[in-house]
């Protein structure tokens, strides 16, 4: 049994489904090597099979998964006894790869388990149902798709714990610090860096006291100070705008906090900027 749904959906948005359906695979199929210009997510529903990205392989059956991303090198191949079946929904987006990347799914790590909760399978199963109809409405199926990635990030951080995955650690430093790169000009707390990563925030002062010796409260107070000595290079900008431009909208409180890691006040360490030979 093979059904395949394909769309055409606009090539902006946030996300967009491409195509999405079920196959029952004959014994030893196999698609690739090859590479695909969009996301797939495939969910193994009955059998087994192995998954190959060129240099990892995992061998899956009934309650496992595995994402295919855009231009991996990829094979995957049904059991030659009990050859697997399974549902697929294939997406692309602005944020495709970021709501993955927020299930622990990465192109290094792309392999997960959906034996806990059965609402994951239920969900594009209404999807492939939807785009049965003779004009699937589209919204409805990107609908569908966003509650499958609710369920998918909800049901992987549960069944994997995030700390026991290996080179975890050095992803989540990784992508905080990605984080406190594009938001560190505005009001942001330890607790929203840890949120938005949907990380405990203790397991987040780990992660950066094991990477960086120093915790995440200090990494930010470290960047914006960076950030503000470079501004400081600017005449034309006051303390008070680059405090503000590095997010402390109080200037007295960047001033102290300046002057704590500093050694000196920011109009002291300007003016001796200035005065070093160019």
């Amino acid at each position: 049994m093979l059904e395949k749904y394909y769309f055409n959906p606009s090539d902006q948005g946030d996300l967009n489904v491409y195509r999405c359906g079920i196959e029952t695979c004959k014994p030893g199929y196999t698609w690739g090597p090859g590479i695909r210009d969009h996301f797939i997510v495939h969910c193994v529903l009955e059998g087994s099979g192995t998954f190959t990205d060129g240099s990892s392989e995992w061998k899956l059956k009934q309650g496992d998964g595995f994402v295919i991303f855009p231009g991996k090198l990829v094979t995957y191949t049904a059991d030659k006894n009990m050859p697997w079946t399974y549902s697929w929904v294939g997406f692309h987006g602005l944020k495709a790869e970021a709501f993955l990347n927020k299930a622990e799914l990465y192109r290094d790590a792309p392999v997960f388990f959906h034996r806990t909760d059965s609402r994951l399978v239920a969900c594009l199963e209404n999807m492939i149902s939807d785009a049965r109809l003779d004009t699937p409405s589209e919204l409805m199926l990107i609908g569908h798709l966003y509650i499958f990635l609710s369920l998918l990030i909800r049901n992987n951080r549960k069944a994997t714990p995030v700390a026991s995955k290996p080179g975890s650690r050095e992803k989540h430093c990784k992508r905080a610090i990605e984080f406190i790169s594009r938001n560190y000009s505005g009001d942001i707390s330890i607790q929203d860096i840890a949120s938005n990563m949907g990380l405990d925030r203790s397991y987040l002062y780990t992660v950066f006291m094991k990477t960086l010796k120093m915790s995440p409260q200090e990494f930010l107070i470290h960047y914006r100070l960076e950030r503000a000595i470079e501004l400081m290079q600017n005449p034309e900008l006051g303390i008070g705008d680059i405090s503000r431009s590095v997010g402390y909208d109080d200037p007295l409180q960047f001033s102290r906090i300046f002057k704590k890691k500093k050694g000196g006040s920011p109009s002291v360490f300007r003016q001796r900027a200035a005065e070093l030979p160019k």
